[in-house]
Formats: structure tokens, sequence, C-alpha cells
């Protein structure tokens, strides 16, 4: 009854901050070059926030094209060009306090450079068929980090998704996700991932592969996927997990709501099959003796649930962004299954509340978050987090962000905790 208390009071508050008041910024390149059009046309305020057209593009597989050529033939429809785009984040990093970001000490902080480097290619493969690869760039390890085939059709009012996909990082939600807060881990509004997002707070933006079956119009979406968690190489999958994703996206009095809620739940178990012993020749033999295989298993149970909002609209002349996250992930037992987002003995919950305001509309935005966490330990659990943001958009597709994070809560009073931290961040897409 107090969780449903919290998440009915922070519902209220969001609302009344979105019409008290009562879109825009840096895409992919990529899709912009396919499609002929400014970033802002797909984005609200600055990437990766997606607006309504953007929902739109995503949900067609990527495969509408705009003035670009194609080549097309019988079974053929293809861009002229393959389109492509490198995306970095330069970071400069400090923390306040006992506990230093890697080598960071006394001074002016850390410098990330990069902290992320990625070639991004992707688009129309065909009148119904798209791709997007992201390729990780940089200290000596290049990888092939997610990759996704949406094949896309028109059914009825709407569009039927079946979408394969694999990724190192961005979780089940990765197969297909349109919200803006979090509830995929690359679509949040700012740097500070775990302070404005419950979902990657309890820890859903993991390794993932499977497939998704979405159906989406522009007032709901539903994606229920089968998937594990794993990503690179090839996997046995003795067993899968699943994940559905329900959401509601209407217009209202020129605001762009989404309300929605995410299941993870099952359990996955993975063979990883290897040679045990290398191939030996029996001299005795004229033949090798084969070698002999081996396999691993691995069962995790994959339980969280999550409940968010959004409200996306106009405060007089400025763009404003109000999002509202909650979410849980099952405690694991003693001589259970862990669940691979949470190891603690106690339930793992996040809440979240951030607004951004657009200042001045396409360029500068100010904005403000909080999080009231329960880390799922049995001692020193309340971790509690506020954030103050801005970002300067120096182009359409390079922004500077500034963000400060203060932590508070029993799990943040141990000595030698973390306890505050700034990030300045150069992003750039080109």
């Amino acid at each position: 009854m107090k969780k449903f208390t919290k998440i009915s009071g922070m519902l209220f508050v969001a609302a009344i901050m979105t019409f008290a008041f009562s879109s825009e910024s840096q895409a992919v390149p990529a899709f912009a070059r396919q499609m002929g059009v400014a970033c802002t046309t797909c984005h609200f305020q600055h990437y990766p926030a997606l607006n309504a057209f953007g929902r739109a593009f995503k949900a067609s597989g990527f495969t509408q094209i705009g003035s670009q050529a194609k080549i097309e033939d019988e079974g053929l429809s293809l861009p002229a060009t393959l389109n492509a785009s490198l995306v970095t984040k330069i970071r400069l990093q400090r923390t306040d306090g006992d506990t230093k970001i890697g080598t960071d000490v006394e001074g002016i902080g850390e410098l990330q450079f990069p902290d992320e480097a990625a070639l991004l290619i992707g688009g129309r493969a065909g009148e119904n068929i798209g791709f997007l690869g992201e390729f990780a760039l940089g200290n000596g390890v290049d990888s092939f980090t997610s990759f996704k085939v949406p094949f896309s059709f028109e059914v009825g009012d709407g569009r039927f998704d079946f979408i394969p996909y694999v990724t190192d990082s961005l979780g089940a939600s990765y197969g297909f996700e349109v919200l803006n807060t979090g509830a995929v881990r690359n679509h949040r509004t700012f740097e500070e991932k775990d302070a404005v997002s419950a979902q990657q707070y309890v820890g859903t933006g993991t390794a993932a592969k499977g497939f998704a079956f979405v159906y989406y119009t522009d007032m709901f979406h539903v994606n229920a996927s089968l998937w594990g968690p794993a990503s690179s190489g090839a996997t046995s999958l003795k067993s899968l997990s699943n994940y559905v994703r329900v959401a509601a996206t209407p217009q209202v009095a020129g605001w762009d709501l989404g309300v929605g809620a995410q299941l993870w739940a099952g359990t996955t178990e993975l063979g990883d099959k290897g040679e045990a012993t290398a191939t030996a020749f029996d001299p005795t033999l004229p033949t090798y003796i084969p070698a002999t295989m081996t396999t691993t298993n691995t069962k995790v149970d994959t339980k969280a649930m999550a409940i968010d909002f959004q409200a996306q609209g106009m405060a007089g002349a400025m763009p404003l962004g109000v999002y509202l996250t909650y979410g849980s992930a099952d405690a694991t037992s003693a001589g259970s299954t862990a669940n691979l987002f949470n190891a603690n003995p106690n339930a793992k919950t996040a809440m979240t509340l951030t607004a951004e305001l657009g200042v001045v509309p396409n360029k500068v935005t100010v904005g403000a978050g909080y999080r009231m966490g329960d880390n799922g330990k049995a001692t020193a659990n309340k971790d509690n987090a506020a954030l103050i943001a801005a970002t300067y958009q120096v182009a359409q597709n390079v922004q500077v962000q500034l963000d400060y994070q203060m932590l508070s809560g029993d799990a943040n009073d141990a000595a030698g905790a973390q306890k505050n931290r700034t990030t300045l961040m150069l992003f750039s897409a080109f």
C-alpha cells in the first residue's frame, strides 16, 4: 500500500508539472541522410529523445525513405548510398568525496577520451526490411556491440514488426522501444542514467539476444519478446525468458503523452559448448582422436517490472519534457536461482522524476531530476540521487552537456563512499 501511495503521488506531481506549463534535436545522421530531413524532424529537444514522427520512423523498421536516390528492381529496394554515422562521447568527470572514479585525482578530474566511440550503419534494406548495426571503436578492440533486422508490415491501422536482435548492454528492451524514460538504456534525457531511469537503476541494461514481436499504432504499441542474456558468439539457448512492453501514446491538448509498463519474467538456461582437450593423434591408429566436447550450462532468473510516464509539449514558447519511472527487480533468495538483475536478498527498487525545459529552443536546455532508490541490500540500502543538468546544442548533431549528481542515503554514508559527481560531455554524431 505504501508503494502504491508513493507511485500515485509521483504521478500526480508529474501531471501537475506537465499541465501547469501548458520538438526537436540531433538524430543518428545515417537516418537523417536517408530521409533527407533535419535531425529535429524525429527528435524532441535533443538526441536521443524521440517525438511522434521519430517513433513512427522506428516502427517502420527504419524503412521510410525521403529524397535519397534508390536502387530498385524486382525484390530489391535499397538507398543508393550506405548510410553510416560516427558517434562519439568525450567526458571530463570528477567525483567529490573519498572515492574517485578510475584514475581521478584531486584536481580537474578524469578525461575519458573517448568515453564512447561507435560506428552506426543502418536504414532501409528492402521495402519491408530495415537494419541497424553498432560497432564499438577504440582501446585496440573493435567489436560488434548491437544489431537488429526489423521486418515491418502494415496491418490495419498499424504495423507488425518481427525483430531479431542482439546487444551487449542495452537489454531485452533493445528489440523495440520508443519512450524516452530510459526503458531502454540509450533512450534517456541525461547522461547519468541511474539518476533519471528506474529501469536502468534496477539493472535491466544487460547483454541480450532474442526476437521481438511488435504491434504498433500512433496510439499504442505492444512488444512481446523471447530472449536470453547473451550477446557475442554462438550460444546454445536451452530455454528463453520473456519480456513484455505495453504503452499508450495519445496526443492530449497539444501534449505528446506516453504511459506504459514493462515486465521481465522467466528463467533462461544457456549452454556454451567448448573443447576440453585438443585434438590428439594416436600413433597406433591411422586416425586422429576427436576432441572431448563439454557443455557448461548457466541458469538465471530474469525478474523485474517497471512503469513509466512521459509528457512532451510546450510551456509557452519553450519545449518541456517531464519523465517519471518506477522499477523493481526481485530479490535473490538464499539457495535459489540468481536473479540476473539483483543478487541482493531484498527487492531492488527505484522511483525517478525528471524534467527538462528548453530555455532557448533548439539550443539550450536546463533540467533536474531526483531518484529514490533501494539497492536491495540487508543494510545500508537507501540510495538516493539528485541531479541538475544543462545542454547546449553547438549544432543539431553536436552537443555539450553538464551534469551534477548528488548522492544521499545510508548506502552512501560509509567511509570512502562516492558523494557528488560532475560530468562535462561533448557528444557528436557525424
